[in-house]
């Protein structure tokens, strides 16, 4: 079974930034596509971003393009989500999931990850 562990949410203020961590201890890390999903009250899942096995490829919704970086570190097991200019409306629960394989459109569908953590809330105050 693979777990996943998110931490760094928090209340903070528009425009501040915040980093998200997500680890996943395991041989299989290593060698899994990692995304970042997030659902706020009322609303469904939205796909955030995801990065390749090898960090080699990440893909974002267009609307968080060039506020949100991912990164991710095999050698720690860990997937960061960077957040800049935090607006209100990015305030949710930030999920990470890993998925053996994905490719092109498939990234951003939430039926392809296999294991998901249990979420941080991010509170962003006006």
């Amino acid at each position: 079974q693979v777990q996943l562990v998110e931490s760094g949410g928090g209340l903070v203020q528009v425009g501040d930034s915040l980093r998200l961590s997500c680890v996943s201890p395991g041989r299989t890390f290593s060698i899994s596509t990692m995304g970042w999903f997030r659902q706020a009250p009322g609303k469904e899942r939205d796909f955030v971003g995801a990065i390749t096995w090898n960090g080699g490829r990440t893909y974002f919704a267009d609307s968080l393009k060039g506020r949100f970086t991912i990164s991710k570190d095999n050698a720690k097991s860990t997937v960061y989500l960077q957040m800049n200019m935090l607006k209100p409306e990015d305030t949710a629960v930030y999920y990470c999931a890993s998925s053996k394989f994905c490719s092109g459109n498939g990234c951003y569908s939430a039926t392809t990850y296999d294991y998901w953590g249990q979420g941080t809330q991010v509170t962003v105050s006006s």
